[in-house]
């Protein structure tokens, strides 16, 4: 029997993880469809690419590097103070989606990712639409 590899372990690392963060970040940066995402944003984005690549290290099966520097993600506690409906889940799922396929993550396993983040951007809406 062979031992199933992580999400984390199947996407790359560390290193594929922060660069599908910058790509995500980039993109919001630069294309107009993601121009509302972006405004939900601090102008420095630092620390928030910072907290994504660390909380999905973990989300992924990685090593926990969000915890120890930043506390328990409250992933839905985090966010209550933006409005987040059915237009801002779906431009973050296609922002994400466009940087998991410029990252070349693809097949089954994009497949599956997308539907894990899809999954977890739902549950993350506050409003009804």
């Amino acid at each position: 029997m062979s031992e199933q590899k992580t999400p984390y372990e199947l996407i790359g690392g560390a290193d594929k993880v922060d660069a599908l963060v910058n790509r995500f970040y980039d993109l919001m940066t630069l294309e107009v469809p993601f121009i509302d995402l972006r405004a939900m944003h601090a102008q420095d984005l630092s620390i928030a690419r910072e907290k994504l690549k660390l909380f999905l290290i973990g989300w992924m099966g990685g090593p926990d590097v969000y915890s120890p520097k930043y506390g328990h993600p409250m992933l839905r506690a985090r966010h209550l103070p933006f409005k987040i409906g059915l237009k801002e889940r779906n431009q973050w799922l296609a922002c994400m989606y466009r940087a998991m396929e410029d990252c070349g993550i693809k097949g089954e396993f994009a497949t599956r990712l997308e539907q894990s983040l899809f999954n977890t951007a739902d549950w993350m809406r506050n409003q009804p639409n």
